[in-house]
């Protein structure tokens, strides 16, 4: 993550775009990238795979770009969440159902 992260600074830095990637507004990114990639399954299952990838690619490398702005490592509040997760959703109560884990 942390080339990533320096490729986008760099790509980022040769545009002046830095100004405009205030946390708030990378937020508003990636809800805006997640709706089109959502758009890609808006009637049927028959998506362009190539068009789908760079929707996700948008969305990623927007979150890329706004826990680089907030400094904090994507690795460690991923594996953070999913420790949190794995309390909410013990196996023997979540296995095989996709009930929330408030009704388990």
């Amino acid at each position: 993550m942390d080339k990533l992260k320096q490729l986008f600074r760099v790509f980022n830095e040769e545009r002046d775009w830095d100004q405009f990637h205030t946390p708030e507004n990378l937020a508003k990114s990636i809800s805006i990238e997640a709706g089109e990639l959502l758009e890609c399954f808006q009637w049927d299952n028959n998506y362009d795979k190539e068009h789908l990838c760079e929707e996700l690619a948008d969305v990623l490398s927007y979150c890329i770009m706004l826990a680089d702005k907030l400094e904090v490592s994507i690795e460690e509040i991923v594996l953070d969440k999913l420790e949190k997760t794995k309390k909410k959703y013990p196996i023997e109560k979540a296995k095989g159902i996709s009930t929330k884990y408030d009704k388990l």
